[in-house]
């Protein structure tokens, strides 16, 4: 099924005037893909989609989970977080507290990891966590921290590649190892992260695109991967004003593989890869 424009721009009036949301300055690409993508599932056209979401506040929440992006998972990109582990945090070490801010942290996997890792380079205590998103159901995954097992293997995987310098070989012999931050349970087909990493962070449901800092405090650091790829550039630069305000001077902020900041904004950060430094003013 093919979406054109059209389609695009009456899903878009819809979603603005029946919600709090507005996809507005996304990617038309990425809208395109996910608005296909849903269509096929639903076997509907736009003008049947949009008609029920009129209609149904319910139906609308579960198609705006939908078009926004919740893809995470532990460690994701196992090379990224060793450079944080052997680079980026131990710069932090002589600092107290270590604030850490993670936007669009979707059900908390990449939250999580941080928490190990500042636990291994025992700088957790000395740390204040903080995570936000546009969704409260994800939110509340995230706060539960409960993680399918067998769907999610790669977790262990990446652990063993991170936190004990492996190959990806992992194997119940290193449960030692896991029990300090989770347990699996294969009857249950569950990750549990333990409650002292669960209690950690604060939380809180932010729109990125019109909220300010909600949480009042400037950053060390700040992690948003795989969240700016699917906005166009005036939004991804409303986003990178709000990073830089957000952020300590020579704080440091994190993205995704595929993401760069360019533009006006790519003066206001100096690049030392995979890391951007909020630069001297």
């Amino acid at each position: 099924m093919e979406v054109v424009g059209k389609d695009i721009q009456n899903f878009q009036l819809t979603v603005r005037e029946h919600s709090d949301y507005d996809f507005s300055d996304y990617s038309y690409t990425s809208l395109r893909r996910r608005l296909t993508r849903i269509l096929l599932e639903l076997e509907m056209d736009m003008d049947q989609l949009c008609l029920r979401m009129k209609n149904d506040g319910l139906f609308l929440q579960d198609i705006m989970l939908k078009i926004t992006v919740h893809t995470t998972e532990m460690f994701r990109d196992p090379d990224v977080w060793k450079q944080i582990k052997n680079h980026l945090l131990p710069g932090f070490s002589s600092q107290s507290p270590i604030r850490i801010w993670h936007p669009g942290c979707s059900t908390g996997q990449e939250v999580y990891s941080m928490m190990m890792l500042l636990d291994e380079l025992e700088m957790l205590e000395r740390s204040e966590i903080y995570a936000s998103d546009l969704h409260n159901e994800v939110l509340e995954t995230a706060q539960k921290g409960v993680y399918r097992y067998r769907f999610n293997q790669s977790y262990l995987e990446n652990f063993d590649r991170v936190m004990l310098n492996g190959e990806g070989s992992y194997s119940w012999n290193q449960k030692k190892h896991w029990k300090k931050y989770f347990h699996i349970d294969e009857t249950r087909d569950t990750i549990q992260m333990n409650e002292y990493l669960r209690q950690k962070p604060v939380y809180k449901k932010q729109d990125l695109v019109r909220d300010p800092n909600l949480f009042l405090v400037n950053f060390d650091l700040i992690v948003c991967r795989n969240v700016i790829i699917y906005f166009n550039t005036d939004l991804q630069n409303r986003v990178f004003e709000l990073f830089h305000q957000s952020l300590k001077q020579n704080g440091a902020l994190l993205l995704g593989v595929h993401e760069s900041i360019l533009g006006v904004f790519s003066k206001r950060f100096i690049r030392k890869d995979p890391f951007y430094y909020k630069a001297q003013e």
